[in-house]
C-alpha cells in the first residue's frame, strides 16, 4: 500500500494551513510527521483520512483519488484522531460491532480480535459501557483499537498514543511495526520526539503549513533495542512483567 500526496493546499481565510504540501509513504514504512503546535499536522491528516476536502491537491491510496473514490480509497485505510468522535450512547462492544458491519467484517471473527485488542490495551472489563463515560485516555485506545480492527493497509495516527498508559504505548508501538512489516504503509504524527524516533523509518518535518525537512533514519541513528530503564521500572511497579511486554 503507498500514500502518495501532491501538492496539498488548504486556506483558512488569508492563512496557509498547507501549502502545496508532497509527501510519500511506501509499502513497510512507517513516516513520523513532526511539527510545532499548528503546523498543519492535524489538518493534513484529516485531509488524507477524507474527513475534509483540500483547496488543491489530490492523496491517492495506491492508484485512488481518494477524492474521486472515496469509499473504495477508505476501505483501505484506518485513522486515530487526536481528538477522536464516538457514538457516546454505546459501548465500546458496540461500537466496534457497528463498524465491522459498517465495513463488512466477519462478526465472530471482528469480536474475537476486539475481545484480544481490548485485553492488551488495559480495556478488558469496561466495554460494556457506555463509551461518554470513558477517560481521554481510554478514549484515545478505543480510537487507537477501532483504527487497527480491520488491519488496514494504511493507518494514520494523529497523535493517537498521547494519553496511553506505558504498557498500552508499547503494545500499540509493537502492533505498528507488525503492520508495517505486514506491508502496510504508516504515518504517525507526534509531539513527542522520542515516540518518533524509537518507531519512524523516516520523518517529514511540517512548518507553517509546508515541508521543510525529510530526515532519514541514518540522520538520528538507531536506538537501543529494547526497554528504556524508566520503562522497565516503571512496568514493575505496577506488576506488569518487561518480559511480556514487546519492546
Amino acid at each position: 500500500m503507498t500514500l502518495r500526496i501532491q501538492g496539498l493546499t488548504y486556506r483558512y481565510g488569508a492563512l496557509f494551513a498547507l501549502d502545496g504540501v508532497a509527501l510519500d509513504v511506501k509499502p513497510g514504512e512507517i513516516v513520523g510527521l513532526l511539527g510545532p503546535n499548528g503546523a498543519g499536522k492535524s489538518t493534513l491528516l484529516r485531509m488524507v483520512a477524507g474527513l475534509q476536502p483540500p483547496d488543491a491537491g489530490t492523496v491517492h491510496v495506491d492508484d485512488v483519488d481518494l477524492w474521486r473514490d472515496p469509499i473504495a480509497a477508505k476501505r483501505r485505510l484506518g485513522f486515530a484522531s487526536e481528538h477522536p468522535e464516538f457514538y457516546e450512547e454505546l459501548s465500546a462492544e458496540q461500537y466496534l460491532a457497528f463498524l465491522a458491519a459498517v465495513r463488512g467484517l466477519d462478526p465472530q471473527a471482528a469480536a474475537g480480535r476486539a475481545r484480544e485488542l481490548f485485553a492488551s490495551l488495559g480495556l478488558a472489563g469496561r466495554t460494556d459501557e457506555p463509551v461518554r463515560g470513558f477517560s481521554n485516555g481510554m478514549r484515545k485506545k478505543l480510537s487507537f483499537l477501532a483504527a487497527i480492527l480491520h488491519r488496514p493497509r494504511l493507518l494514520l495516527c494523529d497523535e493517537a498514543l498521547e494519553g496511553f498508559d506505558a504498557p498500552a504505548a508499547l503494545y500499540a508501538r509493537e502492533t505498528l511495526r507488525a503492520l508495517a512489516a505486514g506491508g502496510a504503509a504508516v504515518l504517525f504524527s507526534s509531539h513527542v520526539t522520542e515516540a518518533v524516533e524509537r518507531l519512524c523509518d523516516r520523518v517529514v518535518v511540517l512548518h507553517r503549513g509546508r515541508v521543510v525537512r525529510t530526515l532519514a533514519r541514518a540522520e538520528w541513528g538507531v536506538p537501543s533495542p529494547g526497554l528504556t530503564t524508566l520503562e522497565r521500572a516503571f512496568l514493575e511497579l505496577i506488576g506488569v512483567p518487561a518480559a511480556e511486554v514487546p519492546a
